[in-house]
């Protein structure tokens, strides 16, 4: 038995540990839609999943789980590389993980400088407090640290000051733009001024291109597939969620990935065994959408898995553009895209691209919630349900604390 496993492929996994946020993101409404805790994946379930070489926790807000850390012991057994995706809120709780976790990594999201980030997240302080956190954890010695960043009309002029803040940090920087979906609770998020958001990742790109680190210029691919996507074309790279990849929602769905309309379910790991949901007629009926899907979404969760099966292409990229063009200081320009110069010109008018994006602003989003999570919050909107719930943990707290005093 030992052996079956130790030769089974390692996936890509992704682990929502729970629905509940504490920020007010203006492009995310997940916030308003909260899972229950009781609800939430147990330990039991995370024991069931199968090998992975990286895995991703994230929420909602992933430190409002208390038992965070019992989380990551359980995963570590499973998986090579583990990266938690948090809004940095949660200092003191993120310190104590990293100490026990040293290895591990932390990605916070900062969608601009101070203002613009604050105005975005709608967390009072939100970026200094993201910031400490991060310097915090650079003086703790922690390696795997960085910001991410979704790009929007009301960032895109941050984006270059904010990747050379994370640069003069020696810290990654990821970028992400705005997609629809179940997971963000939202069907209305679109890029307005595309020229102008290009122009700000052109020039991240370039700033990327001039570096000495392979893995930054081929974030630099990466961002260039991001024009393109807000572009409205065919995403560059074959999608293989579901083949390679796999999202597990607070309930413990097994998704796909987090781009869909709809959630798309491919089983339980609740009631399933990790190998009867994964090679399930459900699974494969999901597979089937997947490889007929037609939303181009452009996220890192299912493009770092491509761009590793499909090296070839990024790669030829990334030496055309940094060794052919060697000798050129500005070795990169959005206009090589045609849509993109078709649009400079006239050929493409805004409400076509409009219509190539997954933006609908007469749908009502779906949400992803357990039917026990929705009842929950007919009494209560999904931030008085966080708010309330964030101050039992508090008052939890004092009271173990005022126990062992």
């Amino acid at each position: 038995m030992k052996g079956a496993i130790s030769m089974q492929k390692k996936l890509n996994g992704t682990v929502i540990v729970t629905y509940r946020c504490n920020a007010r993101c203006s492009m995310c409404n997940r916030y308003k839609k909260p899972s229950k805790p009781e609800e939430e994946i147990t330990l039991e379930t995370i024991r069931k999943l199968p090998p992975m070489y990286f895995t991703n926790i994230t929420g909602g807000e992933p430190f409002i789980r208390t038992d965070l850390k019992d989380i990551v012991r359980e995963l570590y057994k499973k998986s090579d590389r583990i990266v938690i995706s948090t809004n940095g809120f949660f200092t003191d709780r993120i310190i104590d993980l990293c100490k026990e976790f040293p290895k591990i990594g932390i990605r916070i999201s900062i969608e601009g400088l101070e203002e613009t980030n604050n105005k975005i997240r709608g967390l009072q302080d939100g970026f200094n407090k993201g910031y400490d956190t991060l310097k915090k954890l650079v003086d703790m010695g922690m390696e795997d640290v960085g910001f991410g960043m979704t790009v929007q009309d009301a960032n895109a002029k941050d984006l270059v000051p904010l990747y050379h803040l994370s640069d003069q940090m020696n810290m990654e920087f990821a970028t992400a733009s705005l997609h629809n979906s179940f997971y963000f609770v939202e069907a209305k998020n679109i890029i307005h001024d595309r020229l102008m958001v290009g122009q700000n990742f052109e020039d991240l790109i370039n700033e990327l291109l001039k570096s000495n680190s392979p893995k930054k210029w081929f974030r630099a691919y990466f961002n260039h597939g991001l024009i393109n996507y807000i572009f409205g074309q065919k995403r560059l790279l074959p999608c293989d969620m579901a083949f390679d990849t796999f999202f597990i929602d607070p309930y413990g769905d097994v998704m796909p990935c987090n781009g869909t309309k709809d959630k798309e379910v491919m089983g339980n790991l609740n009631s399933q065994t990790w190998d009867e949901l994964w090679n399930s007629q459900q699974a494969e009926h999901v597979r089937k959408k997947v490889r007929s899907c037609d939303r181009q979404c452009w996220m890192i969760g299912s493009v770092s898995p491509a761009m590793h099966k499909y090296i070839w292409k990024p790669a030829l990229w990334v030496i055309h553009h940094k060794f052919l063009r060697f000798f050129k200081s500005k070795k990169y320009s959005m206009y090589e895209l045609p849509i993109v110069r078709d649009y400079r010109d006239g050929k493409v008018t805004t409400e076509e691209l409009d219509a190539c994006s997954t933006c609908d602003k007469d749908c009502i989003a779906n949400d992803g919630l357990s039917a026990s999570s929705k009842e929950a919050l007919t009494t209560i909107s999904g931030e008085e349900f966080v708010e309330k719930d964030l101050a039992s943990q508090e008052a939890l707290l004092h009271s173990s604390d005022s126990n062992h005093s």
